[in-house]
């Protein structure tokens, strides 16, 4: 298993354990999508797709991308782990990659309420991830990605994403250990009341619909046309409506 492969797969497979989330299975009984691509005739990637087993879990479902693409020396994995519609709890994502050369990677804890405006949010969903971040971004080995404001407007100022070297993209799991475990936290405890009220102006469902669409646009982020190019553009838009809400898309 490849360095990106191995971080990505041993996260969401934690998630999935410690959640008791279970598999959505294709009509074949296996992934919930294979994905193929004109480039070769091999399957060059898949999708699984994980949910509760009952309607008191908070996390709502877990989306994994996987492309593999030698040809073109593509090595992609992508999690995003969403929490109910309702509640204020971050969603969680991890994307590991390796090409043209070289290792990437984005993390992150998704807000579910504006930040600017949110002030007691903020300082419960994401300040405690602040040390790490900061720490971090002072690493050998890593160079800020080229990501747009747009596109980081959408997500949260504690993202991490960067491009790595080998050395680098290893040290990494231990940031991804620290965000992952704070959202277990945020998951196991309950909602405070202070938090509650600071985010009753937020039509919750409302606001992350909004969000995950512009997340997921293929006119902020310019990935969705490459991954169009490597699948087909149907195939493309498949993966794209699987991460645009909770329901499971066939």
């Amino acid at each position: 298993m490849s360095l990106p492969s191995g971080l990505c797969h041993r996260t969401w497979e934690r998630i999935v354990a410690e959640r008791g989330l279970v598999e959505v299975h294709g009509e074949d009984g296996g992934s919930f999508r294979t994905l193929t691509s004109p480039m070769t005739p091999a399957p060059v990637g898949e999708v699984r797709v994980f949910v509760p087993s009952d309607d008191t879990e908070p996390v709502a479902k877990v989306v994994y991308v996987g492309l593999a693409v030698e040809m073109i020396g593509l090595d992609s994995h992508m999690v995003f782990a969403f929490t109910r519609e309702g509640l204020p709890i971050p969603h969680f994502t991890l994307d590991s990659v390796h090409g043209q050369g070289s290792y990437a990677f984005h993390l992150d804890l998704i807000p579910r309420a504006d930040l600017g405006t949110h002030l007691t949010y903020l300082d419960w969903a994401h300040d405690p991830l602040t040390e790490t971040y900061e720490e971090v971004e002072t690493w050998a080995g890593l160079t800020k990605a080229a990501i747009g404001p747009r596109q980081n407007a959408v997500m949260s100022p504690w993202m991490l994403v960067h491009r790595a070297d080998a050395d680098a993209f290893v040290s990494i799991e231990s940031a991804v250990t620290t965000y992952l475990e704070h959202w277990f936290s945020l998951l196991d405890a309950p909602v405070p009341a202070e938090v509650v009220a600071d985010v009753a102006d937020t039509d919750l469902p409302a606001r992350d619909a909004r969000n995950r669409a512009n997340i997921f646009s293929p006119d902020v982020d310019k990935v969705w046309a490459q991954v169009a190019r490597l699948v087909g553009d149907d195939a493309a838009e498949d993966v794209r409506l699987q991460l645009l809400d909770n329901e499971v898309s066939r």
